[in-house]
């Protein structure tokens, strides 16, 4: 699905009516095609827009299985309730899709045979639950089940995305404010001191060389930082050993690890308890749990305990070989290993993680708030002291 178009259409069909419609497809030429094999003379095939990863979003994706759930709960058949959806839903790559979707199910598909060909919109966890719900007949559980978890993880990412980014709008105003002032302010206060024939404090000598030196090499500074930057991540970044080595950065810096751990913690273990209580093996929900994060050092990690839970080691024992899962992971999976009860334990190590993580997040912006004001203040009163620095003295030495 990354490199589909969405296409909109008019023909004449056999009565000389004119039809129109949008299609999803690689090229106009397999528009084409189709509208002659369903009887149809094309007038004019146009190019819409691409339908990229980010069109799928996951809100989109958890409204449309929420409706799934409610139309089957009140005992609408599958195909009827998707070919509803379709009909109803605001943006026209998810009617095509849904419709696509509607006549393999109602050419006698699984549907969780038919999703899993559509890995960018639907995640891997989505087939797997959806044919445990389709083996048990409880299809219209699993679709809330589904919604509701990606409910909780959407709503977790964006309250840690939320704290990690008032930290960094604080720095980056601090340093364009900074910047301001050494290279438009200080130089006319530069001319001013010129007139004094003074000697100058050594702070403000030293701004003044600096604010020159940035007048003068600032320009090609920036453009050699955006050009390695653009280069990295046009480059570097879309490697996965090169984002492997990005997110361990992250884990080692004090106040985000936590975050971070706090919310792949909640989504894994999420994960698994949804799996556990679907009725999938553990294994089985170790891959879903892989395939569902995007944190490579913890997909890494979960790899290797599903290998060592393949030959045998119970999963607490295998936890207790990963740094990033806390003693407390490994001690509460044991009992539940032990008692019968995975799926409880599971579901308490998520909520658990997920409260935790959601009181950091929110007390984040308070620890961070006195850290920051004490830098925008020591940059900026900074500033000002060497400015005004020079007055000060002259007027000491004319009084």
């Amino acid at each position: 699905m990354n490199k589909v178009r969405l296409y909109r259409w008019q023909a004449l069909d056999t009565q000389g009516q004119i039809r129109d419609g949008e299609m999803i497809a690689t090229a106009k030429d397999a528009v084409f095609q189709h509208l002659f094999q369903e009887g149809l003379q094309p007038l004019s095939v146009r190019f819409n827009q691409r339908l990229t990863a980010s069109y799928w979003r996951t809100d989109d994706l958890i409204v449309l299985f929420r409706q799934l759930a409610t139309l089957l709960q009140a005992g609408l058949p599958l195909v009827n309730a998707l070919t509803l959806l379709a009909s109803e839903h605001h943006r026209p790559g998810w009617r095509c899709l849904l419709r696509e979707v509607t006549q393999q199910i109602a050419q006698g598909r699984p549907f969780s045979t038919v999703i899993a060909e559509h890995p960018t919109v639907f995640p891997n966890i989505y087939r797997q639950v959806i044919e445990i719900g389709e083996l048990t007949g409880k299809l219209d559980d699993c679709c809330q089940q589904l919604a509701l978890l990606q409910e909780r993880q959407q709503q977790l990412h964006k309250t840690v995305k939320k704290a990690v980014r008032y930290p960094m709008i604080v720095c980056v105003i601090a340093l364009l404010v900074s910047l301001l002032m050494l290279t438009l302010v200080l130089p006319e206060f530069a001319r001013i001191y010129d007139s004094f024939d003074a000697p100058l404090p050594w702070f403000t000598l030293a701004l003044m060389a600096f604010s020159d030196w940035l007048i003068a090499k600032g320009p090609w500074c920036v453009a050699a930082i955006i050009i390695a930057v653009v280069i990295y991540m046009k480059r570097c970044h879309p490697q996965p050993h090169w984002q492997f080595r990005e997110q361990t950065l992250l884990l080692a810096v004090p106040l985000i690890s936590r975050l971070i751990c706090g919310g792949c913690l909640t989504q894994i273990f999420q994960t698994l308890a949804m799996t556990q209580q679907a009725g999938l093996n553990l294994i089985t929900g170790l891959q879903a749990a892989a395939l569902s994060i995007n944190n490579r050092c913890f997909r890494q990690a979960i790899n290797e305990i599903q290998h060592q839970v393949t030959q045998g080691i119970p999963l607490h024992q295998a936890l207790a070989k990963q740094h990033l899962f806390p003693p407390l992971c490994q001690q509460l999976i044991r009992i539940g290993e032990e008692s019968g009860a995975l799926d409880t334990l599971l579901a308490r190590l998520a909520h658990w993680n997920e409260q935790q993580t959601y009181q950091l997040a929110e007390g984040l912006a308070q620890t961070l708030e006195p850290i920051m004001m004490l830098i925008v203040g020591g940059l900026v009163g900074g500033l000002v002291i060497a400015m005004y620095l020079p007055i000060f003295q002259l007027g000491s030495v004319m009084g």
